[in-house]
Protein backbone atom coordinates (compact mmCIF):
# COMPACT_ATOMS: atom_id res chain seq x y z
CA UNK A 1 0.00 0.00 0.00
CA UNK A 2 2.69 2.34 1.03
CA UNK A 3 4.63 2.06 -2.82
CA UNK A 4 1.07 2.04 -4.41
CA UNK A 5 1.19 5.76 -2.92
CA UNK A 6 -2.09 5.18 -0.73
CA UNK A 7 -1.12 5.93 2.62
CA UNK A 8 -0.89 9.59 3.58
CA UNK A 9 0.49 10.85 7.31
CA UNK A 10 -0.25 14.61 7.61
CA UNK A 11 -2.35 14.80 4.30
CA UNK A 12 1.19 14.10 2.62
CA UNK A 13 1.30 10.89 0.93
CA UNK A 14 4.48 8.81 2.03
CA UNK A 15 6.40 6.11 -0.86
CA UNK A 16 8.95 4.78 1.00
CA UNK A 17 9.20 2.00 2.98
CA UNK A 18 10.22 2.40 6.40
CA UNK A 19 9.10 5.82 6.89
CA UNK A 20 7.64 6.16 10.79
CA UNK A 21 4.57 8.13 12.29
CA UNK A 22 3.62 8.73 15.93
CA UNK A 23 0.08 7.48 15.66
CA UNK A 24 -0.54 9.31 18.99
CA UNK A 25 0.33 12.63 16.81
CA UNK A 26 -0.06 12.10 13.31
CA UNK A 27 -2.75 11.77 11.23
CA UNK A 28 -2.52 8.74 8.93
CA UNK A 29 -4.84 7.67 6.23
CA UNK A 30 -5.20 4.55 3.98
CA UNK A 31 -7.32 5.27 0.95
CA UNK A 32 -8.70 8.80 2.30
CA UNK A 33 -9.92 7.14 5.26
CA UNK A 34 -8.66 7.84 9.05
CA UNK A 35 -6.61 4.86 10.82
CA UNK A 36 -7.50 5.00 14.55
CA UNK A 37 -5.03 3.53 17.42
CA UNK A 38 -6.53 2.47 20.47
CA UNK A 39 -4.74 4.58 23.11
CA UNK A 40 -1.61 2.90 24.92
CA UNK A 41 -2.81 2.29 27.84
CA UNK A 42 -0.70 3.63 30.89
CA UNK A 43 0.73 0.67 33.32
CA UNK A 44 2.56 1.09 36.95
CA UNK A 45 4.65 -1.00 39.00
CA UNK A 46 6.01 -1.89 42.01
CA UNK A 47 8.86 -3.89 42.15
CA UNK A 48 11.23 -5.54 44.87
CA UNK A 49 14.02 -5.48 42.91
CA UNK A 50 16.46 -8.02 43.99
CA UNK A 51 20.26 -8.59 44.51
CA UNK A 52 21.68 -9.00 40.84
CA UNK A 53 19.57 -7.45 38.04
CA UNK A 54 20.15 -4.25 36.12
CA UNK A 55 17.83 -1.77 36.35
CA UNK A 56 17.35 -1.51 32.82
CA UNK A 57 15.59 -3.00 29.57
CA UNK A 58 18.41 -4.79 28.49
CA UNK A 59 22.68 -5.15 29.42
CA UNK A 60 25.18 -6.00 26.90
CA UNK A 61 27.16 -7.78 29.23
CA UNK A 62 23.75 -10.18 28.98
CA UNK A 63 23.55 -9.45 33.00
CA UNK A 64 19.83 -10.18 34.16
CA UNK A 65 17.96 -7.40 33.99
CA UNK A 66 14.83 -5.95 36.06
CA UNK A 67 12.27 -6.71 33.13
CA UNK A 68 13.13 -10.55 33.02
CA UNK A 69 10.69 -10.52 36.69
CA UNK A 70 7.58 -8.55 34.62
CA UNK A 71 7.14 -11.88 32.11
CA UNK A 72 3.60 -11.80 32.79
CA UNK A 73 3.28 -7.55 32.27
CA UNK A 74 2.02 -6.79 28.67
CA UNK A 75 3.50 -4.15 26.95
CA UNK A 76 7.09 -2.40 27.36
CA UNK A 77 7.85 -0.76 30.74
CA UNK A 78 11.01 0.88 31.98
CA UNK A 79 12.17 1.83 35.27
CA UNK A 80 11.85 5.11 37.05
CA UNK A 81 15.40 5.72 37.96
CA UNK A 82 17.64 3.27 38.98
CA UNK A 83 19.01 0.91 41.90
CA UNK A 84 22.64 -0.82 42.18
CA UNK A 85 23.36 -4.17 41.12
CA UNK A 86 24.16 -4.73 44.25
CA UNK A 87 21.27 -3.49 45.55
CA UNK A 88 17.79 -4.31 46.28
CA UNK A 89 14.12 -2.97 47.47
CA UNK A 90 11.34 -0.11 45.68
CA UNK A 91 11.74 -0.02 42.06
CA UNK A 92 8.89 1.61 40.46
CA UNK A 93 7.96 0.97 36.49
CA UNK A 94 6.04 2.71 33.73
CA UNK A 95 5.37 3.46 30.35
CA UNK A 96 4.50 6.83 31.42
CA UNK A 97 7.21 9.04 30.11
CA UNK A 98 5.91 12.35 32.30
CA UNK A 99 5.17 10.34 35.59
CA UNK A 100 8.91 9.09 35.30
CA UNK A 101 10.06 12.19 34.55
CA UNK A 102 8.29 13.91 37.47
CA UNK A 103 9.41 11.40 39.67
CA UNK A 104 13.42 11.73 39.16
CA UNK A 105 13.88 15.17 38.31
CA UNK A 106 15.52 17.13 40.63
CA UNK A 107 13.22 19.80 41.00
CA UNK A 108 10.44 18.07 43.29
CA UNK A 109 13.06 16.41 45.45
CA UNK A 110 11.51 12.72 45.92
CA UNK A 111 12.29 11.19 49.31
CA UNK A 112 13.87 7.74 48.62
CA UNK A 113 14.43 6.05 52.06
CA UNK A 114 17.09 3.18 52.52
CA UNK A 115 17.79 0.42 54.91
CA UNK A 116 21.69 0.54 55.31
CA UNK A 117 24.22 -2.30 56.19
CA UNK A 118 27.32 -0.52 57.01
CA UNK A 119 30.62 -1.70 58.47
CA UNK A 120 31.37 -0.67 62.57
CA UNK A 121 29.29 1.46 64.24
CA UNK A 122 28.80 5.13 63.52
CA UNK A 123 29.27 7.35 66.33
CA UNK A 124 26.86 10.74 66.81
CA UNK A 125 29.18 12.72 64.99
CA UNK A 126 29.41 10.38 61.89
CA UNK A 127 25.63 10.46 62.19
CA UNK A 128 25.82 14.41 62.18
CA UNK A 129 27.66 14.29 58.94
CA UNK A 130 25.14 12.38 57.08
CA UNK A 131 22.71 14.56 58.28
CA UNK A 132 24.04 17.95 57.31
CA UNK A 133 25.38 17.04 54.30
CA UNK A 134 29.42 15.05 53.61
CA UNK A 135 31.72 16.41 51.11
CA UNK A 136 31.79 14.01 47.63
CA UNK A 137 34.03 14.51 44.57
CA UNK A 138 30.62 16.22 42.92
CA UNK A 139 29.82 18.56 45.48
CA UNK A 140 28.58 18.67 49.15
CA UNK A 141 25.24 16.50 49.95
CA UNK A 142 22.18 18.11 50.29
CA UNK A 143 20.82 17.42 54.33
CA UNK A 144 19.52 14.27 54.98
CA UNK A 145 17.14 12.14 57.72
CA UNK A 146 19.64 9.64 59.35
CA UNK A 147 18.71 7.02 61.95
CA UNK A 148 20.51 4.70 64.00
CA UNK A 149 18.71 1.35 63.95
CA UNK A 150 20.63 -1.44 65.63
CA UNK A 151 23.82 -3.13 66.06
CA UNK A 152 25.04 -6.82 64.96
CA UNK A 153 28.77 -8.25 65.64
CA UNK A 154 30.42 -6.64 63.27
CA UNK A 155 28.02 -4.14 61.56
CA UNK A 156 25.52 -1.66 61.94
CA UNK A 157 22.36 -1.08 60.38
CA UNK A 158 21.22 2.74 59.55
CA UNK A 159 18.75 4.02 57.45
CA UNK A 160 19.58 7.15 55.72
CA UNK A 161 16.56 9.34 53.39
CA UNK A 162 17.63 11.07 50.99
CA UNK A 163 16.38 13.82 48.27
CA UNK A 164 18.67 13.27 45.89
CA UNK A 165 19.29 10.97 42.72
CA UNK A 166 23.44 11.06 42.31
CA UNK A 167 24.84 7.81 40.61
CA UNK A 168 25.85 5.28 44.21
CA UNK A 169 24.97 8.13 46.45
CA UNK A 170 24.49 6.73 49.67
CA UNK A 171 27.27 4.19 49.27
CA UNK A 172 29.61 7.50 48.55
CA UNK A 173 28.15 9.02 51.45
CA UNK A 174 28.80 6.18 54.02
CA UNK A 175 32.42 5.74 52.58
CA UNK A 176 32.99 9.39 53.17
CA UNK A 177 32.33 9.16 56.80
CA UNK A 178 34.41 5.92 57.09
CA UNK A 179 31.51 3.51 57.34
CA UNK A 180 31.46 1.26 53.90
CA UNK A 181 28.36 -0.27 53.03
CA UNK A 182 28.05 -3.76 53.36
CA UNK A 183 24.57 -4.39 52.53
CA UNK A 184 21.78 -1.47 50.35
CA UNK A 185 18.13 -2.22 50.11
CA UNK A 186 15.63 0.98 49.30
CA UNK A 187 12.59 0.67 51.45
CA UNK A 188 10.18 3.48 50.44
CA UNK A 189 10.25 5.34 47.10
CA UNK A 190 8.37 8.72 47.17
CA UNK A 191 6.58 7.27 49.70
CA UNK A 192 5.79 4.09 48.01
CA UNK A 193 6.80 0.91 50.33
CA UNK A 194 7.39 -2.86 50.08
CA UNK A 195 4.31 -3.70 51.93
CA UNK A 196 4.61 -7.76 51.89
CA UNK A 197 6.60 -7.99 48.42
CA UNK A 198 8.95 -10.29 48.39
CA UNK A 199 12.16 -10.02 46.02
CA UNK A 200 11.59 -10.41 42.78
CA UNK A 201 7.63 -10.19 43.54
CA UNK A 202 5.47 -6.98 41.91
CA UNK A 203 2.31 -5.31 42.05
CA UNK A 204 0.39 -2.98 40.04
CA UNK A 205 0.30 0.38 41.97
CA UNK A 206 -3.12 1.22 43.29
CA UNK A 207 -4.86 4.22 41.22
CA UNK A 208 -4.98 6.31 44.68
CA UNK A 209 -1.10 5.76 44.22
CA UNK A 210 -1.07 6.96 41.23
CA UNK A 211 -3.21 9.92 41.55
CA UNK A 212 -1.34 10.69 44.35
CA UNK A 213 2.04 10.74 42.31
CA UNK A 214 0.31 12.41 39.92
CA UNK A 215 -1.41 15.23 41.27
CA UNK A 216 1.84 17.09 43.44
CA UNK A 217 1.37 15.31 46.68
CA UNK A 218 4.25 13.49 46.04
CA UNK A 219 6.49 12.87 49.42
CA UNK A 220 9.47 15.27 49.50
CA UNK A 221 7.70 17.35 46.38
Amino acid sequence: MILQGRVMVNRRVVDALGSKADPEKDTITVDGRNIFFAARKRVYLLLNKPKGFISALSDPMKRPVVVDLLKKVKGRVFPVGRLDLDAEGVLLLTNDGEFSNRLIHPRFSVHKKYLVKVKDVPDGKDMEKLEKGVRLEDGKTLPAKVRFVRKTTENSWIEITVTEGRNRLIKRMCMAIGHPVAKLRRVEFAGVGLGKLKPGEWRFLTQKEVERLKGGEIEGG
